[in-house]
């Protein structure tokens, strides 16, 4: 059985409108609220790339976010994975 509190890592591609509506940052001040550290990356197909590492409580929470109705732009999908943690994050940044 995991342990809850253990650290782990969540990767999400989120698919839609999400480049240049302000999403990185937006997803950088939700993640930063909830504890976590990572990464918010534009890929070159118009997807945006989450990287989050925290608490599952708070990696559930982010992702609820993402996929709720008061994201920037549009968002059509999120693809999600969670794996355990990596470690070597440090803040969470916008690329």
């Amino acid at each position: 059985m995991t342990d809850p509190a253990a650290p782990q890592r969540l990767t999400a591609w989120v698919h839609g409108h999400v480049q240049g509506v302000g999403f990185r940052w937006w997803t950088r001040a939700r993640a930063l609220e909830l504890g976590l550290v990572g990464s918010a990356t534009n890929l070159a197909d118009g997807r945006v790339e989450v990287v989050a590492e925290g608490p599952a409580e708070a990696l559930a929470a982010l992702l609820d976010l993402l996929r709720g109705p008061g994201t920037p732009g549009r968002v059509d999908t999120v693809i999600d994975r969670t794996s355990a943690a990596r470690g070597g994050l440090h803040g969470f940044v916008e690329r």
